[in-house]
């Protein structure tokens, strides 16, 4: 094959753009500057010198945070993924004769985040933005939660005795560098049969548009229907609210009713109270408009890499899911854009 030339490269770039990927269409459809004001916050260091290197733009770091969560990558991948392709590259806004910031840099300003309360904000910032496009949370809410699975730990039965009782076994505290890497928030659960290890993402997405309005994010251990409370969305133009039989029971009932809320929660049966077929034929109905939670759950198992987590702790893991969440509602508006330009 003969050497590729300068045209040639330069028809080669504009072929890729032509594809209209997914990197470029986040580029021109997110309003990435309205949340540098955030950004800034969560970033500002007082610097004792101006000497040293010039800091990095943190709109360039939040954008590699995105893309670790599009494909569900580790400090690591994220650094090595954006030096090796173009795209990655040139999504962050970088060029060839740019630095990359490395894995270390980019954990830093995660945690740099996540200890300002900023990440909530940017998630709230894009929900202000989505009203403002006439996305308001309309014909009311479902309510899910899926398992976030993490790396298993190898305790002895005594140690996790004690972290079960929110306790930290004896002599841990004398090794820093083994604690780092104990997880004594994540708490097993069995769903089906199965054992999983973990939290829990906890939803609320509007039926109309698909988008998540509300997230919160505990140890697995913890049951859904103890965050109806915390998930429910006042602002919602309608007062549907559908989820599983999980949240069945006369206290849910009562709640959304003070609430204003109508309930849309499967019935459920007992040992002794089987559900009638009129009870079956009516959760059918409305596990046609409840089965939409599923699609946010399968678009991070399928195309966003999954949802295995190796961050420590559940501070660590809010932060990681707010960023994932929110990662989610920018891919998600992007396919209510193509829609109304479809439309148009």
């Amino acid at each position: 094959m003969g050497q590729r030339g300068f045209w040639a490269e330069q028809q080669r770039v504009e072929k890729l753009k032509t594809k209209k990927p997914v990197l470029e269409r986040l580029s021109q459809s997110i309003p990435w500057e309205s949340f540098r004001p955030l950004l800034e916050r969560g970033y500002a260091q007082e610097r004792k010198s101006n000497a040293g290197r010039r800091r990095i733009d943190p709109l360039i770091l939040f954008k590699m945070l995105v893309l670790q969560q599009l494909f569900n990558l580790s400090d690591d991948d994220t650094e090595f993924q954006v030096n090796d392709r173009r795209s990655f590259e040139e999504f962050v806004g970088l060029g060839v004769m740019n630095d990359i910031p490395d894995a270390t840099t980019i954990a830093f300003f995660r945690e740099r985040l996540r200890k300002a309360g900023v990440i909530e904000e940017l998630f709230e910032k894009f929900e202000a933005y989505l009203r403002s496009q006439g996305l308001e949370a309309r014909g009311g809410q479902i309510i899910d939660a899926t398992l976030v699975p993490v790396p298993r730990q190898r305790n002895s039965r005594e140690d996790n005795k004690e972290i079960k009782e929110n306790r930290m076994p004896e002599g841990w505290d004398e090794n820093p560098n083994r604690l780092q890497q104990k997880d004594l928030d994540a708490r097993w659960v069995k769903k089906n049969g199965i054992n999983h290890y973990g939290y829990k993402n906890s939803i609320c997405i509007d039926v109309e548009h698909g988008f998540i309005r509300r997230y919160a994010v505990t140890p697995a251990n913890i049951h859904d229907s103890q965050m109806l409370p915390m998930l429910l969305d006042p602002e919602n133009t309608d007062d549907y609210v559908w989820a599983d039989s999980a949240f069945a029971g006369e206290r849910f009932e009562d709640l959304l009713d003070l609430g204003g809320f109508e309930s849309c929660i499967h019935e459920k049966g007992s040992r002794n109270h089987p559900l009638s077929d009129a009870a079956k034929e009516r959760n059918r109905i409305k596990s046609a408009i409840r089965a939409c939670v599923e699609h946010v759950f399968g678009c991070m198992t399928m195309s966003m890499g999954g949802k295995m987590t190796r961050k420590i702790g559940l501070e660590k893991n809010k932060a990681w899911w707010g960023l994932k969440n929110l990662t989610f509602n920018f891919l998600r508006y992007l396919l209510r854009a193509n829609r109304a330009f479809a439309l148009a």
